[in-house]
């Protein structure tokens, strides 16, 4: 297990930062493997668990374009994908950013997955639990202290 440095979200910069993850990320579906990478990227912002991303090299789930998009002031139109493993479809639950802004052209040619619709992520040997509420996809791993945005409550702040 690698062990992650302790971080308060409310200490991560606005605007966000991009970062490279030296851990390696896990994820399963359906009791299969989607993917695993020692390359992923994650972005921080103030009061957001990371948000990881990791190169589709890496992914080997299938990705299905679905319709509808989502505007981020900070990196742009993020697409949205159906995950397929095995015999599980995963509605909506990936998204990225092909032609990202220029503070995040890193992110072209990754892709992000909610925790929440996927059987298990880990980060480091960490088991991830997903970011509070339905829209945001930060992965929350025991490291981190402060407020995480996401619950009703703190969707507007």
């Amino acid at each position: 297990m690698t062990e992650l440095p302790r971080e308060n979200v409310q200490s991560y910069p606005r605007p966000p930062a991009l970062e490279p993850v030296p851990q390696r990320i896990i994820i399963r579906l359906g009791g299969v493997l989607v993917a695993e990478t020692t390359s992923a990227l994650r972005v921080l912002e103030t009061h957001h668990a990371p948000t990881y991303y990791l190169p589709t090299e890496h992914i080997m789930a299938t990705l299905r374009p679905v319709q509808g998009s989502s505007y981020c002031e900070w990196k742009g139109v993020a697409r949205y994908y159906d995950v397929l493993s095995g015999d599980t479809i995963a509605p909506r639950a990936a998204w990225a950013y092909d032609r990202p802004t220029a503070g995040f052209v890193g992110l072209a040619g990754y892709v992000a997955f909610y925790a929440a619709q996927m059987d298990e992520a880990w980060v480091g040997g960490l088991r991830v639990i997903p970011q509070p509420g339905d829209f945001y996809g930060g992965w929350v791993t025991p490291n981190l202290n402060g407020q995480i945005k996401g619950a009703p409550e703190t969707k507007h702040w």
